[in-house]
């Protein structure tokens, strides 16, 4: 699918929800992975969850995505990282 059959509009802010184990270092690890391929991210562009017995972590990040292909780059980071569980 190119960019004139996406569903998307770019550029649009684009929430990214992400779940991995709960250590003290995994939020920035994220917003690590994902700031290579978008640039700073402001804390107000990320929410974050403990689930209810506190072994994972929700977050979600919301992005200003510029195409479809940077997407693609942040999911393929995102989901080969070992500490990540799930990209939605």
């Amino acid at each position: 699918m190119n960019e004139q059959e996406s569903l998307l509009e770019f550029p649009c802010r684009f929430p990214i929800k992400i779940m991995g184990k709960e250590r003290a270092d995994f939020q920035e690890h994220v917003v690590g992975l994902i700031s290579s391929h978008v640039g700073d991210i402001a804390k107000t562009d990320v929410a974050v969850r403990l689930s209810r017995k506190g072994n994972f972590l929700a977050l979600t990040v919301t992005i200003s995505a510029e195409s479809r292909e940077q997407l693609d780059e942040v999911y393929r980071s995102l989901t080969a990282s070992e500490r990540v569980l799930f990209v939605l």
